[in-house]
């Protein structure tokens, strides 16, 4: 069963690979690759008793104008800070830039953070931490927020693509200390893009 579910997920993959619109792509890619973790027994996260009826995340359906090209502020002189988790626990952040840009004709702002512990795998150099908040949390997505993963971009552009969101592990189990996204990041318009609240299947 996992194996067809797997077998499904690169078919799938093998066929985006042939369309046109290559950030369509990506972000379908991207979210086939997130479902193969979780369906994969040596990676999947979730609590045995979800794993064992997990036929696949859910997704909002890809859509273009959640993929926003924004002008990239980097703040130097920033100051590192504790972030608030779901446990104790209190990870050192430091905000490394912010990401201006617009959805349907509106104005917003995300901080982007970098980690002041260094990421223990190599190629997380240039690894930056986009945890945000969105009128869909709670009402269609997980209402502890999503995450999107960037890197720091080489000029004063950054793509942010929304159909990458993914839920912090604590969407999945209480056993995760997950960050909770600042105040500052919270989006007032429904980000309807990127995996949505999980249920068990």
């Amino acid at each position: 069963m996992k194996n067809l579910l797997l077998l499904s997920f690169l078919i799938l993959a093998t066929m985006v690979g042939a369309q046109n619109t290559e950030d369509i792509s990506d972000s379908r890619l991207a979210q086939i690759e997130l479902n193969a973790e979780f369906s994969n027994p040596e990676t999947t996260i979730l609590e045995p008793e979800d794993y064992k009826e997990f036929t696949g995340l859910e997704f909002y359906p890809i859509n273009k104008k959640f993929i926003v090209e924004a002008k990239f502020i980097r703040t130097p002189n920033e100051k590192p800070f504790l972030m608030p988790t779901t446990t104790s626990r209190l990870p050192e952040y430091v905000k490394y830039g912010e990401a201006h840009f617009t959805i349907d004709e509106k104005d917003f702002v995300l901080n982007l953070f970098k980690s002041v512990e260094p990421y223990d795998e190599p190629g997380y150099e240039d690894y930056l931490f986009l945890p945000f908040t969105d009128l869909t949390s709670g009402d269609g997505s997980y209402g502890g927020g999503r995450f999107l993963d960037q890197r720091i971009p080489e000029g004063n552009t950054i793509v942010i693509d929304f159909n990458k969101a993914y839920n912090p592990y604590c969407a999945y189990s209480p056993r995760f200390s997950c960050p909770i996204p600042p105040k500052e990041n919270d989006l007032t318009i429904r980000i309807e893009a990127g995996v949505k609240a999980f249920g068990k299947h």
